[in-house]
C-alpha cells in the first residue's frame, strides 16, 4: 500500500531470549524510523510460553503500526543444535504472527543484509548499526544490538523491493 501513509515494513531479528524488532516507513523514496525495540521473554519459563510471549507481541506490534510487509532474518548455521532449534522455533513464532496478520515475509541471509547495507557480507555489527542509523537519520540511536539487527533486515527489504521494482524481476 504505497498511498499517502507511505509503505510500513517491520523487520524481525528473531532469538529464543530476545527477538529485535524495527518498523520502518518509506514514504516519497524516505526511510523513518517508526519503533524499534527488543522482546524479551521470561528465560526461566517453558519454551511454549516464551514463544506465546514474541508471537503475541508481535501481533501487537502489527496490529499497532499495521506494516504490509515484514522480513526476517534467515536461519544461520549454529554450533549447537539445541540452539538453532529455539531459533528456528523463535522464528516460527514470529512468523505465524505476520501470517495470521496476512502480511508476506521475505526471508535474509545475514550476509546479504550487511552487503546491502555496508557493501560486504562480512562487515561487522557496529559498522551494520552505523549504516541503519544514517539511513534512518538518527545521530545517536540508543536501540539494542538486536533492534538494530531488525533495523537493518527491514532496511534490506526495502532496498530488494525497489531493486525487484526496478529492474521488473
Amino acid at each position: 500500500m504505497d498511498d499517502a501513509c507511505g509503505l510500513v515494513v517491520i523487520g524481525l531479528d528473531p532469538g529464543s531470549r530476545v527477538t529485535g524488532y524495527g518498523i520502518i516507513r518509506e514514504l516519497s523514496g524516505q526511510v523513518s524510523l517508526v519503533e524499534t525495540g527488543t522482546i524479551r521473554t521470561p528465560v526461566k519459563k517453558q519454551m511454549s510460553t516464551r514463544l506465546g510471549v514474541i508471537h503475541s507481541r508481535i501481533a501487537e506490534l502489527i496490529g499497532s503500526h499495521c506494516p504490509v510487509e515484514a522480513a526476517i532474518e534467515s536461519v544461520f548455521v549454529s554450533k549447537s543444535a539445541t540452539s538453532a532449534l529455539k531459533l528456528g522455533q523463535a522464528r516460527g513464532a514470529a512468523m505465524a504472527a505476520c501470517a495470521v496478520a496476512g502480511l508476506s515475509v521475505a526471508e535474509y541471509e545475514p550476509s546479504k543484509v550487511k552487503k546491502n547495507l555496508v557493501g560486504v557480507g562480512n562487515a561487522p555489527k557496529d559498522q551494520v548499526a552505523f549504516m541503519v542509523a544514517q539511513t534512518l537519520g538518527v545521530k545517536k540511536p540508543d536501540w539494542a544490538e538486536d533492534a538494530s539487527d531488525a533495523l537493518a533486515i527491514a532496511i534490506c527489504h526495502l532496498n530488494e523491493r525497489r531493486m525487484r521494482r526496478l529492474t521488473g524481476s
